[in-house]
């Protein structure tokens, strides 16, 4: 559906994560990936979906030469978690730590999506919240071991072994958590087709 209607566009995603271009690829969207590097730098009195505004904001900025029917999709999800924000592990000992004091506990997933075209840009986001169960440290270091999930906010993907066994509840978007909430890009890119 959206594939005729935005047929007119070059859709470009900057995004090297595999679960963002699975998303796209699922709403039957063509689309190109561009991905520039960019210091993941906010300031710090930001906060929750301020910071992935923000974020997704910056991403967009190193692309300042589009064309009139471009349409640059970048994006940025952050865990919250007692009032501060949690990005991806340095190393295996800060994911062990990171899951540890969530364990038991809930956390909020913020993500935001900017759409950008050669005269204007939109900024959205969603929040969902998560609730864990307690984790024992056999499960966080077997998690850890199979899964690798160093490339996630929070040092968790919700589809991996660990969601299956580990989240108690969730209110919000299920495809927010895993980091695009895809029924508001749908929204604004059916707007944008009109």
């Amino acid at each position: 559906m959206l594939r005729e209607k935005l047929s007119n566009y070059n859709i470009i995603l900057a995004s090297g994560s595999p679960r963002r271009q699975h998303f796209l690829k699922e709403l039957d969207i063509p689309f190109t990936i561009d991905i520039k590097e960019v210091e993941e730098i906010y300031p710090n009195h930001l906060k929750g979906d301020q910071i992935t505004d923000y974020l997704a904001y910056l991403k967009s900025k190193c692309f300042s030469n589009l064309k009139s029917n471009d349409l640059l999709i970048t994006s940025d999800t952050i865990v919250w978690f007692e009032d501060k924000a949690i990005g991806k592990p340095k190393n295996k000992k800060d994911a062990f730590n990171m899951l540890k004091i969530m364990s038991g506990k809930k956390h909020e997933v913020y993500t935001s999506i900017s759409i950008k075209g050669k005269s204007f840009q939109k900024i959205f986001n969603d929040k969902t919240v998560v609730e864990f169960e307690v984790f024992s440290n056999e499960e966080i270091h077997y998690y850890l071991e199979k899964f690798s999930p160093y490339d996630k906010a929070g040092s968790y993907g919700i589809q991996d072994w660990i969601g299956l066994i580990g989240v108690k509840k969730i209110i919000g978007s299920y495809f927010n958590v895993m980091g695009l909430p895809v029924h508001k890009l749908y929204k604004e890119l059916l707007k944008i087709a009109q």
